[in-house]
């Protein structure tokens, strides 16, 4: 069995209480954190997750996806199934005519690992229900390819297709088969895959943390580690991973934050202390630091924060990169660390450090004790009738949405939706029609004013945000979406009496 060697953090120079001061900044910084594995010299120093998540909850990885995708092109590469400097339309003969561009037939594998495409964006998300592959040939390019670099995950998820359509099995299976299988991959772990069956290669892995790990791993150690049976094996083409993890293309221009401008090499990023990243949105981060001998996987949802990724990054490098001499004591350090980490769960909102606000007096303060109220709503393009309000001090609360105008905009059922959450405190469930897991809690922002989170758990890692304003007589609800593909009923406002 592939595993890991473990080790108090001290026997490798790290001092437990850096660790700590990582998750206390975390916690303080409200980042919605899902897990934190940390290996130093090849030791796994620090593995925990945050409550409802655990070792064996696969977490959609996203963009990580592209990652892996460029190790199965690279793979079919060597066996000489295709060429980096081959056209991409060369394998796509059925979706290229005399209306092609030029500067589409000019696109190279190599161009499209590198995100020097000629598109400037996704191209399937111009029209998501037309085929996914299709789109990137038949959508407008923007400028000549092998040039500027443009994040387009359109690109990966048409090397995705390519894969699967050379090596004749998914693409997954096919680098469970060449690699992952030789270092006990979860077997549970699978690929979202589009409308039209493809594999999401620019975002569909769902894999564990572990998992994760491995493949960071795997590319630190050129593609070349010693197996669960012993032997020492070439999983990954050397030349590749170095060439993958270097600085190819020029991120800086269009980069958000200062950890995305340190440039881009084969569907992996660089980082700002001379390693690279595998990188997936909402807080997806497998960090390689070469000259610390330091491998750091995070997990989280940082969507809809802004900076949040940054806020990691910085919590990570200020703690551990910094740390000072490890404590005498070192056992008792290690103990303290896993006694606060041993509380570690997604938490409530919260009200910010130091808020001043001024009471109002409009409407009772439905949190005191227990509350039941029905809202009739006024005409929503959601097509929700009413909103049934139930809330409990030292039990769940929840929200039931009622509805029976399919005609509208919602795509529900015609029955209830009945959400359950917490109040400073959290609350598990299953998102009715999405069959999305979930944990969710709110906090009073004022005597009348509610808010809650739901945290989604699965392939729809984010959240669905209410604030719940009572009036005397009347209810007004904002409803925020942060999720990428579904939860659409979820946006906008409602009122009611």
């Amino acid at each position: 069995m592939f595993t890991f060697e473990r080790a108090l953090p001290e026997n490798v120079g790290i001092p437990s209480g850096a660790i700590k001061a990582v998750l206390e900044k975390l916690y303080k910084k409200e980042i919605p954190m899902h897990s934190l594995l940390i290996m130093k010299d090849d030791k796994l120093i620090f593995e925990k997750y945050y409550a409802p998540y655990t070792a064996d909850t696969l977490h959609r990885l996203f963009s990580v996806s592209k990652s892996i995708t460029a190790m199965a092109i690279a793979l079919l590469s060597d066996e000489g199934k295709l060429s980096l400097d081959d056209s991409i339309t060369m394998h796509f003969p059925e979706y290229v005519d005399d209306n092609t561009h030029p500067w589409i037939k000019q696109t190279t594998i190599r161009d499209m690992l590198q995100m020097r495409t000629c598109h400037a964006s996704t191209t399937y998300k111009v029209d998501m229900k037309s085929d996914w592959v299709e789109s990137f040939f038949k959508v407008a390019p923007t400028h000549k390819p092998g040039t500027i670099f443009h994040y387009d995950t359109s690109a990966a998820h048409t090397l995705c297709a390519l894969a699967e359509k050379l090596s004749g099995m998914s693409m997954l299976d096919y680098l469970k088969l060449r690699v992952f299988n030789y270092m006990d991959f979860s077997k549970d772990s699978y690929m979202v895959k589009d409308p039209f069956g493809v594999s999401m290669g620019g975002s569909g892995l769902m894999a564990t943390p572990m998992d994760f790990m491995k493949l960071l791993f795997l590319l630190s150690k050129g593609g070349t580690v010693t197996c669960g049976d012993g032997v020492i094996r070439s999983l990954l083409p050397k030349e590749f991973v170095k060439e993958a993890t270097s600085n190819l293309s020029d991120s800086l221009p269009t980069s958000p934050l200062p950890s995305e401008a340190q440039g881009y090499g084969m569907q992996i990023w660089q980082n700002e202390k001379g390693g690279f990243v595998l990188y997936g949105m909402g807080g997806q981060l497998g960090i390689s630091l070469p000259s610390e001998n330091m491998l750091i996987v995070t997990t989280a949802d940082t969507q809809g924060i802004a900076g949040g990724n940054q806020v990691i990054y910085d919590a990570l490098y200020e703690n551990l990169l910094s740390a000072g001499p490890v404590s005498e004591n070192g056992k008792r350090a290690y103990d303290e660390l896993l006694t606060y980490a041993e509380g570690l769960r997604i938490a409530p909102p919260r009200l910010p450090e130091n808020y001043a606000y001024t009471q109002t007096d409009t409407g009772d303060n439905t949190g005191h004790s227990s509350y039941n109220r029905i809202y009739k709503l006024i005409d929503n393009p959601q097509g929700f009738e009413s909103l049934e309000i139930s809330l409990n001090k030292n039990a769940p609360s929840s929200l039931t949405f009622r509805y029976t105008d399919k005609n509208k905009a919602s795509s529900l059922p015609e029955n209830a939706l009945r959400l359950y959450f917490g109040i400073e405190d959290m609350a598990c469930g299953v998102f009715p029609v999405y069959e999305c897991a979930y944990t969710a809690g709110g906090v009073w922002l004022r005597n009348n004013v509610l808010y809650i989170r739901f945290h989604l758990i699965g392939e729809s890692v984010g959240s669905v945000r209410f604030q719940l304003y009572f009036g005397d007589d009347d209810l007004t609800v904002f409803m925020k979406k942060v999720e990428e593909t579904y939860f659409k009923e979820f946006d906008g406002h409602l009122y009611g009496r």
